[in-house]
């Protein structure tokens, strides 16, 4: 995904703040696409440039302007393309580059203190990450009546596949833990 599309999907719910898009890629999106506030903004603003979103600047007495965002038909038009050809984002989704395991995988070098300390901080980051998921399920059953269940079924699936990966993760790390114990000298 790129975050262009991600912010075309999520104005294709309903208009929004950039506020309010960061707040929902946080709760709904957290583990399938990250990014700063700030990299929303600058990217709201390339696509309005070409064309893709409109913005309403909304003048407030009482609280902080605010800029509206909506998705555009050259906007949707885009989105639906991209969706029509994930070719490319399949094979990237099997294959990683993930600098912890290569941390793993070189571990010989250091010694069994050292590469238990590793393990157990990832134990510790997949942990956390399964206590998130909670507030997932919660943002969408909070929204769930606000979307048509087609959405709504999507989030479940995204959010199935990151309880999936996490335990898989934790079952990993449980296990690499159990060897390393046993047989690292």
């Amino acid at each position: 995904m790129s975050l262009k599309h991600g912010l075309l999907g999520m104005l294709s719910l309903e208009p929004m703040t950039g506020y309010d898009i960061n707040k929902e890629f946080r709760e709904t999106m957290q583990y399938i696409w990250q990014t700063k506030y700030s990299q929303i903004y600058n990217e709201l603003d390339r696509m309005e440039q070409k064309g893709w979103l409109t913005s309403e600047r909304i003048i407030q007495e009482e609280k902080p302007n605010k800029r509206i965002y909506a998705i555009t038909e050259n906007g949707k038009t885009e989105l639906l393309d991209w969706l029509s050809k994930p070719e490319d984002d399949v094979k990237i989704a099997l294959t990683q580059k993930n600098a912890f395991l290569l941390r793993v995988f070189l571990a010989w070098n250091t010694n069994k203190e050292a590469a238990l300390k590793l393990l157990h901080s990832f134990r510790e980051v997949c942990l956390a990450r399964i206590a998130e998921q909670d507030d997932v399920r919660q943002a969408i059953a909070r929204d769930e009546s606000d979307y048509d269940r087609k959405v709504t079924l999507c989030w479940h699936l995204v959010t199935l596949h990151g309880d999936l990966i996490l335990q898989s993760r934790l079952d990993w790390v449980e296990k690499a833990i159990e060897i390393i114990n046993e047989e690292f000298e």
